[in-house]
């Protein structure tokens, strides 16, 4: 077996088996914990008063112990983790902190050049500050107590160690940090975060990333939206984060396609998220929520801030949003008849722009959840703008459940995805296939 792959399957074998390390703390002990929205989470999380000028700008890291680590000779196996604070901008241009984690990989990068880095866009954790992708690595699983939580995405983030390319994942705006909301689906706070994160890798010391490292996006379903805005941003808000390749997983590219899809199905707690994160993004919308939502969607907006997805799955699974109304229509309809909410939707929209450096994105033709033509849609209308566009459409058959219809091509394209990426750090050409769009289904 390939020392990545023998690298690899020790790292996930030991998940079961290993506990927290010690963790030695440059600005605050495991004994310091604040309470966010009734849930008791690191104080580390709570943000100063003042943040830096500078995007990127490290606030405060401390060392990150990993669940899933395993000595070797040549160091712990996947890697050395560190927590970050870092400043950000938001939607409305105002200062934000973003906290994430680092990964120094032990393996070594055998492609061409310096070690890369890779940005990690987490998909949907919920919105509880518990379920933070940073928090997920140090607590893979919590079952019971506070919340339910997986850190699936610590999979990928593995399998892009073994391949010898540090990692940084970002937990995006109010995910984990006490002082807001996290601002679910806002693809421009979401893009912001992202391409902060390498910024503020960067300006880690004790690192093996050079200023000549590549810098690579990965992201599935909320993570590939964010993956996806931010190779659309990067030149206007970051262009010293030089993009060698971008991979969009199930980008929710039409949030109107997508917030039809989601109501009544297993993830329609999402309703809830996106309907906390569009008020926390523009207080303007709050007159129209009032004027729409019954007591039981108040109630359920309320409870939903504070959940994780296993908690929102075993809460809301196949919730309707008639239910949270005032005249019993769904939230489509009210958005479809409120010149308002459509604008606020359609400034969301992801394809306005042609991505920086070449894109991979995929989508499964049976996924019902993140529809499967409006994440297509994205990949005709880069094209169209002459991106650089490897488009893949994952086949499988289509299942009775929309989250499975989901979840699966995050599996079964994740291998192919990682070789796409790690090929672009090592400064091979993509291939674009927009010459198959849009006519090929």
């Amino acid at each position: 077996m390939p020392a990545r792959r023998r690298l690899l399957a020790a790292a996930v074998t030991a998940a079961a088996c290993l506990g927290a390390q010690a963790l030695s703390d440059t600005a605050a002990t495991a004994a310091d914990e604040v309470v966010s929205r009734g849930v008791t989470i690191p104080a580390f999380y709570n943000p100063p008063a003042t943040l830096p000028a500078a995007d990127g700008a490290l606030v405060r890291s401390e060392p990150l112990p990993l669940a899933v680590s395993l000595p070797s000779l040549h160091g712990p196996l996947p890697g050395r983790a560190t927590r970050l604070m870092y400043k950000s901008t938001d939607s409305a241009g105002q200062p934000m902190a973003v906290t994430g984690a680092y990964i120094e990989p032990t393996a070594d990068w055998t492609g061409d050049g310096p070690r890369p880095l890779v940005a990690v866009a987490p998909g949907t954790m919920g919105q509880g500050d518990q379920c933070a992708a940073s928090l997920g690595l140090e607590n893979p699983l919590e079952l019971g107590g506070q919340t339910v939580s997986v850190g699936y995405e610590d999979v990928a983030i593995y399998r892009l160690l073994a391949s010898g390319a540090a990692v940084v994942v970002t937990d995006y705006a109010g995910l984990g940090t006490t002082d807001r909301l996290h601002t679910y689906v806002n693809r421009v706070d979401e893009a912001h975060a992202v391409l902060d994160a390498v910024r503020a890798a960067r300006s880690l010391d004790g690192t093996s990333i050079t200023a000549d490292s590549r810098v690579g996006l990965f992201g599935y379903s909320q993570g590939g939206g964010a993956t996806a805005a931010a190779a659309e941003l990067q030149s206007s808000y970051a262009p010293d984060v030089t993009l060698a390749g971008t991979y969009a997983g199930a980008p929710p590219a039409d949030l109107t396609s997508v917030t039809k899809a989601i109501d009544g199905s297993e993830l329609a707690g999402a309703l809830g998220w996106s309907l906390n994160g569009f008020l926390q993004s523009d207080p303007s919308l709050k007159p129209i929520a009032e004027a729409h939502l019954n007591a039981a969607g108040k109630a359920a907006l309320a409870d939903l801030s504070t959940m994780c997805v296993g908690d929102a799955l075993i809460g809301y699974g196949y919730a309707k949003s008639t239910q949270w109304t005032t005249d019993g229509r769904s939230l489509s309809d009210i958005i479809a008849a409120t010149p308002t909410l459509q604008a606020f939707l359609d400034s969301q929209r992801i394809g306005t722009l042609k991505p920086a450096g070449p894109v991979r994105l995929a989508t499964g033709i049976s996924d019902n959840l993140v529809p499967h033509a409006q994440a297509r849609g994205l990949a005709v209308d880069w094209c169209r703008k002459g991106a650089d566009v490897t488009y893949k459409a994952v086949v499988l058959p289509s299942v009775g459940s929309a989250l499975l219809n989901h979840f699966a091509p995050l599996l079964t394209d994740q291998g192919d995805a990682v070789a796409w990426l790690t090929d672009r750090l090592s400064g091979k050409r993509a291939t674009s296939n927009c010459w198959s769009m849009p006519a090929q289904p």
